[in-house]
């Protein structure tokens, strides 16, 4: 079996990662010109975290990024801490792996030079034209056309792929606010010579500032030498716009009645980026075919979960996962268990386009769930000064995100839900409960 994947971010990594572990070949259609992954800091919560386990690579990933040990809120107007949450060990205690901040270009990295071990082919500079979904084949902006058994859509919000899924292009709308990203040094920070800026500086926590449509999240990377600052504001952007320069006065203007550490750590940042968030309504389907979607091309989050990467991840391992057991269960000719029956292509590709299906059903639920609760918590995260603020500071000075730490029960049960699931286990029954109705 050959597998083309169309872009080569985490998501498709990761697929490309699977797909060879299952011995499947694989080739990554690029089309930037050279393996570059632009952004500042991510989270990888412990649901992506397990993927990364199950690949062999947290060793990896905790070398080069940190176990976060608190998650702090605090009020944006003075700082005032509101719940400072138990991360650490608690967290890999009760879903089996950690929570981990790393510098994006750091996964990228590591992913890629997994993939490239295992075998995975990368062609750069490949500009995807047009997706053949009878006859899986991608056809090149060169004229090229390349043939394969399974064609994967990993190519992110604006992808090329899913127009040919769904028949029709569908464009991410605006979802009315918009991101600056920044990082600087530890050195520039210690230079600001701020007692409040050194303690938040020592802590290996992931620290948030909830304000009326507004809230920033700061930690540090590569072990403290580095520190991520992501503010969240309304969009102000062009309506054809979804990134450009910022204007560093009118950041700071942003936040100047916020407290005065954010504004010092605000004050470091020598240059910008904004970039507009976006959404797409549920889609109908994410299949045709041999061909499928993930991560991005078909549902895109909002940043206030920590979960846009971490479902792409899933995605890729569960196609990897049920592409697998499909080669070994009816494909492989040197497999003695494998169905005699199913000998021509036509009927192969029958099989395969039915395990996409599988790959479908197993994950939509799953990440519509957390779609809709990054919407919830950018409500929760953006409530004016008022009652309901007051009500929902209260309850958050008991929330926790493991049973331990969760005095409330609703916030640990939520997150149980989205960080709990061993995905690869729940591909596996569906597989064995879909081979039952053959």
């Amino acid at each position: 079996m050959k597998v083309i994947v169309v872009g080569g971010g985490l998501g498709g990594l990761a697929c490309a990662i699977a797909c060879r572990r299952e011995g499947i070949d694989v080739e990554i259609l690029e089309r930037s010109a050279k393996v570059q992954e632009v952004g500042a800091g991510i989270q990888i919560p412990p649901n992506g975290a397990r993927i990364m386990c199950d690949f062999g690579l947290l060793p990896q990933l905790l070398e080069r990024g940190s176990q976060v040990q608190h998650v702090n809120f605090r009020r944006y107007k003075d700082g005032h801490l509101l719940r400072k949450m138990p991360f650490g060990d608690d967290i890999t205690e009760e879903f089996g792996a950690p929570w981990i901040i790393i510098h994006r270009v750091d996964y990228h990295r590591i992913l890629l030079d997994e993939a490239i071990r295992l075998g995975t082919v990368l062609q750069l500079g490949a500009e995807v034209e047009d997706i053949y979904t009878e006859q899986p084949a991608v056809l090149l902006a060169d004229g090229r056309c390349i043939s394969a058994d399974v064609v994967i859509g990993a190519d992110g919000q604006m992808s090329t792929v899913r127009k040919a899924v769904l028949g029709s292009p569908q464009s991410p709308v605006p979802t009315g606010d918009m991101a600056y990203r920044a990082t600087f040094s530890r050195e520039q920070l210690e230079a600001l010579g701020d007692e409040k800026v050194n303690e938040l500086c020592q802590e290996i926590a992931v620290t948030s500032w909830l304000g009326p449509e507004k809230h920033t999240i700061f930690y540090p990377l590569r072990g403290g030498k580095e520190f991520n600052l992501v503010l969240m504001r309304p969009d102000n952007l062009s309506s054809d716009s979804r990134r450009e320069q910022g204007d560093i006065k009118e950041m700071r203007e942003s936040y100047a009645d916020w407290d005065e550490t954010l504004q010092k750590l605000v004050s470091c940042v020598p240059s910008v980026y904004k970039w507009k968030l976006t959404h797409l309504s549920e889609l109908e389907s994410w299949t045709k075919g041999s061909v499928a979607l993930l991560g991005d091309a078909c549902h895109p989050t909002l940043p206030y979960q920590a979960q846009g990467a971490a479902m792409a991840v899933e995605d890729g391992a569960v196609i990897g996962k049920l592409l697998g057991l499909l080669q070994a269960h009816y494909l492989d000719p040197r497999n003695s268990g494998s169905d005699p029956s199913i000998s021509t292509r036509s009927s192969a590709q029958d099989l395969t386009a039915t395990v996409l299906t599988l790959y479908e059903r197993c994950r939509k639920a799953r990440t519509t769930r957390n779609v809709q609760g990054a919407i919830m918590n950018r409500k929760l995260f953006h409530i004016p000064d008022g009652f309901l603020q007051m009500i929902r500071d209260f309850i958050l000075g008991y929330a926790g995100v493991t049973r331990k730490s969760d005095w409330t029960w609703l916030f640990s049960f939520r997150q149980g839900r989205t960080l709990g699931l061993d995905v690869l286990e729940n591909c596996e029954r569906v597989f064995e409960e879909w081979r039952l109705t053959l």
